[in-house]
């Protein structure tokens, strides 16, 4: 199988269920942008030496493929198809585990602060950043077609986490956080 198809040489991707759109489609741009947050993840993971959170974050990049693939896919009755793509509503509860559980171990934010420190509290800063305008564009898409309400609960949560992480990131390494 050759990676290239040659299919979106003239602006025109394909959809799960073999449906054609233009490559700047909402749907598109939403499921695009979970992978660009995915690629952030993995870029993080590189520079994590906490091999616990980095496996977190491994665990959340599976999470995301499910949630591009429920963007991508068009189909209509797609429940058998679609079962390695579930994002089950237990994921958001997960996700509001683990940041109750890293609150615990961060002093308590009394003000905003600046995005950076440590080159993985930094990643995980930028990861956030990425994962916010992930969750607009499946907003817009929302307002305009059917999507999951766990897609859109579960990206903000994610942002949350990946705030704290950021923060954990720092405070275990040290680097003190600047307020704004």
């Amino acid at each position: 199988m050759k990676i290239y198809t040659k299919t979106g040489d003239k602006g025109e991707t394909g959809l799960l269920g073999a449906a054609r759109v233009r490559k700047n489609a909402l749907r598109v741009e939403a499921y695009g942008e979970v992978d660009e947050l995915n690629a952030s993840l993995g870029f993080t993971c590189a520079a994590l030496a906490d091999r616990e959170l980095a496996g977190l974050l491994v665990d959340i990049q599976r999470d995301l493929f499910a949630v591009g693939a429920q963007l991508a896919d068009v189909r209509k009755g797609k429940a058998k198809a679609m079962e390695k793509a579930a994002l089950p509503e237990q994921k958001v509860a997960d996700l509001e585990r683990t940041i109750d559980r890293i609150e615990e171990q961060l002093p308590p934010l009394k003000t905003f602060i600046l995005q950076g420190g440590c080159e993985a509290g930094a990643r995980l800063h930028l990861a956030r950043t990425v994962c916010r305008r992930a969750e607009r564009r499946i907003a817009a898409l929302a307002e305009k077609e059917k999507v999951s309400p766990t897609l859109l609960a579960y990206m903000n949560r994610l942002s949350d986490l990946l705030f704290v992480l950021a923060r954990l990131v720092n405070h275990r390494a040290g680097t003190p956080e600047i307020a704004w």
